[in-house]
């Protein structure tokens, strides 16, 4: 028997509400791979809205103190080095606040217009989401409130799993560490390339060749680009990796850089062709034009480097046997956001629900009861997983807002994000 939808709170005096756990038949089930969708929804190009960078200490500065600059990396690069100099940000929950810090900057600059803004998620979620009809090993689970009509995704991780994520095998941190080798070996601070340290670290110091610096993890410049799927307007916010050249304030020139096993034969190419769907969707959703992969040898030294242009990486895979398609992923995605929206609408803005994949099941809906809330706030200043500073930011637009309404529709101007023109090549 289905679950009915559970009806509006009457919230208590101090404008929270007690809930008992709704035990959910909610689900959505896997995608079918064998008969993909044969009108994807379209996705639209993504608009580069700011950027923003973070400290050593983690603090948040609308600048772009933390830009990096792409160079081309020395070959044989020791993807070891500097491995004992690696700080290394903590585990922690999957928290929106610098997203959410972002788009309330951004709002102020819209002359009091409120768009009508489907989902506001980082990168890696919505990548979580579009990549799952190919993920076989890897459950998920997200905490998603939906506020006056606004989607607010966070990755939900329990302590265990931050724990795990945490205590990973010496050999397993090493393998995490080449990455951000690589992204050191890659890119320097200024975008003239000759003002790299071809001989040492970016302190002058002594060290490898071409290294970029030690690694510090704490440190990242974030885009927040706007764009659409189906009829659902996104923000998306996530970590850029560098640019080419100079940064002329949009995605034109953003550099995403990876590394995997060097391929030497069919089965490392399989594995690296999987490995490409979360490449593709990584860039594809914040509008970075290029993948720059360095390969290497199982001990982290670097054998070659190659480009994928991201909007052709759907090409390299297409025809073979278990390739993915990029538009089973797009449909699926459409799919579940119309799942959600459809599952929590109503209820209390303050309601949090627990969504939950599961491999080759499909998706599950929860609401969570009051001790799992917070469990979910972490006895932190929020509302659900939102700062209480935006709740009131929020409470206080909505009422601003609607008297804004009543005059701009009148004299004819729209309340949404203005639409962007579709480069071709960028649909798929």
């Amino acid at each position: 028997m289905g679950l009915k939808r559970p009806a509006e709170d009457d919230p208590s005096p101090t404008g929270k509400v007690a809930k008992a756990k709704i035990e959910s038949d909610y689900t959505l089930a896997f995608p079918s791979l064998s008969h993909p969708a044969s009108h994807p929804p379209a996705f639209q190009r993504p608009s580069q809205l700011l950027t923003f960078s973070y400290s050593p200490s983690r603090v948040l500065q609308f600048d772009d103190s933390a830009l990096r600059y792409f160079v081309n990396p020395p070959h044989g690069a020791d993807l070891n080095y500097g491995y004992e100099n690696w700080t290394r940000r903590p585990e922690e929950r999957g928290r929106i606040d610098g997203l959410l810090s972002a788009w309330s900057r951004f709002k102020k600059s819209l002359n009091g217009q409120n768009p009508e803004i489907g989902v506001i998620s980082w990168r890696g979620v919505i990548t979580k989401i579009l990549t799952a009809p190919y993920e076989e090993r890897d459950a998920w689970e997200l905490n998603v409130m939906c506020v006056d009509g606004t989607m607010y995704f966070e990755e939900h991780l329990s302590d265990a799993k931050l724990k795990e994520k945490s205590d990973l095998e010496p050999r397993h941190r090493l393998q995490s560490y080449y990455g951000y080798s690589f992204e050191s070996y890659c890119t320097s601070s200024t975008p003239d390339e000759h003002e790299h340290h071809p001989s040492g670290s970016s302190s002058g110091t002594s060290g490898a060749v071409g290294w970029g610096g030690d690694v510090d993890t704490n440190v990242q410049w974030c885009s927040v680009v706007k764009t659409k799927l189906g009829d659902t307007r996104i923000i998306i916010g996530g970590e850029v990796d560098c640019v080419r050249g100079k940064h002329v304030g949009n995605t034109d020139n953003f550099v995403e850089l990876k590394t995997s096993l060097s391929i030497r034969g069919p089965q490392d190419e399989a594995k690296f062709e999987k490995k490409l769907l979360k490449f593709y969707f990584q860039s594809f959703l914040l509008g970075v034009p290029e993948v720059f992969v360095g390969f290497r040898k199982p001990s982290g030294y670097l054998t070659t480097t190659q480009v994928f242009q991201t909007v052709q990486i759907p090409r390299l895979v297409r025809g073979k046997p278990g390739a993915w398609d990029p538009n089973v992923c797009l449909a699926w995605g459409d799919r579940f956001l119309s799942f959600l929206r459809n599952t929590i609408k109503g209820g209390s803005k303050g309601n949090v629900w627990r969504i939950k994949f599961t491999p080759k099941t499909g998706v599950s809906a929860v609401l969570l009861d009051d001790v799992d809330v917070r469990d979910v706030e972490g006895g932190e200043d929020r509302v659900g997983f939102l700062p209480t500073w935006y709740w009131e930011e929020m409470s206080g637009a909505v009422a601003y807002d609607s008297e804004v309404r009543t005059q701009t529709k009148s004299e004819g101007a729209s309340s949404k994000v203005g639409t962007v023109v579709v480069s071709s090549g960028w649909k798929i």
